[in-house]
């Protein structure tokens, strides 16, 4: 390979030296003319750099040049409250429970569910009775409502069903309210 290369006999010497000694070869070979005598065993100064395939010890200089030794800045992260973590564990420590959060979330919660969600609800399945009503005129319109008309009516069905259950509950619900507001006047219908 080196005859096919047409290298000169001293790049030949010098690749063949570099083998004896395990180091890499390098990417172009400029070997020094002949008057400067060079020992066999330290390699050029521009190799001294690169990583060698035997391990060997860095010299301190080179390991200092690198980013290895600088320190990166401290940045402080967001601080705690002190005096929320101070009432927590003295909640803790007294009840032995952690009472502050516990109270907190469900009472967060509670308010939601019995405001929110059964209103919502309830217009919810009116838009997806709705919608699926439209999706099955979308499907007689092309030719596909026999394939989707059982599915479709089945769901519209049971949507249906879950609106009456709703409103049953909130039939009760005005009811136990209207009892409470005026107890006399069913009382007087009880007799009745």
């Amino acid at each position: 390979m080196m005859e096919e290369s047409k290298l000169t006999h001293l790049q030949r010497q010098y690749l063949m030296e570099c083998v004896k000694r395990g180091d890499t070869l390098p990417l172009q070979c400029h070997p020094k003319p002949s008057k400067e005598t060079v020992p066999a065993s330290s390699p050029p100064a521009h190799q001294r750099s690169r990583l060698s395939a035997k391990p060997h010890l860095r010299p301190a200089s080179v390991c200092q040049a690198g980013d290895s030794y600088i320190r990166e800045k401290f940045k402080p992260q967001a601080r705690r409250d002190l005096e929320k973590e101070k009432q927590r564990l003295q909640n803790i420590l007294a009840t032995g429970k952690d009472v502050v959060e516990h109270k907190v979330k469900p009472v967060v919660v509670q308010t939601k569910e019995e405001e929110i969600p059964e209103p919502d609800r309830f217009e919810e399945l009116v838009n997806e009775i709705q919608e699926r009503r439209e999706f099955l005129a979308e499907m007689e319109a092309l030719g596909q409502g026999k394939k989707y008309r059982r599915i479709i009516l089945t769901e519209i069905s049971q949507k249906m069903r879950e609106m009456e259950i709703l409103d049953k509950k909130r039939s009760e619900e005005m009811k136990e309210i209207m009892t409470k507001d005026f107890p006399g006047g069913n009382k007087s219908d009880a007799h009745d």
